[in-house]
Parts: structure tokens; C-alpha cells; sequence
């Protein structure tokens, strides 16, 4: 994976790991992070997914392939 997504990534992965929705609930990350989960995630690591999601899509554009992702 491309450095630009790779910090993304990790504060995504420490988002989730600090999360109810692992810490008392018990869910994987991989059920945290499907659709029907997300009233247990807090609205900050849905937007560093969001932010994750959009540095993926990214490195997929043409467009964006050429100009870089946004930082």
C-alpha cells in the first residue's frame, strides 16, 4: 500500500481497537466497521474510514493518480 494511505490506516486501526464497539462489546474490527454496526462506532472513525476509503478510491482515479491524493 502506497505511504500515503498507510498512516490513514493506522489511526484507523487504533480508532477501532479503542472503541466500545471492541472494548465492550467484544466485535472484531472487520464487524465493527460493516454498515449495520455503525450506531456502536464513534462518528470520528467513520470519518478517519471515510478519509481511508477516499486515499484508496484515489490511488483508482486516473485523475487523482497523476495530481497525488490529497493530504
Amino acid at each position: 500500500m502506497p505511504s500515503s494511505c498507510k498512516e490513514l490506516r493506522a489511526e484507523l486501526v487504533d480508532c477501532i481497537l479503542k472503541s466500545d464497539c471492541i472494548l465492550v462489546d467484544g466485535l472484531t474490527p472487520k464487524e465493527c466497521l460493516r454498515s449495520d454496526n455503525d450506531h456502536r462506532v464513534p462518528p470520528e472513525c467513520m470519518a478517519i474510514k471515510r478519509s481511508f476509503f477516499e486515499c484508496r478510491r484515489g490511488l483508482l482515479d486516473m485523475r487523482t493518480r497523476f495530481r497525488g491524493n490529497k493530504s
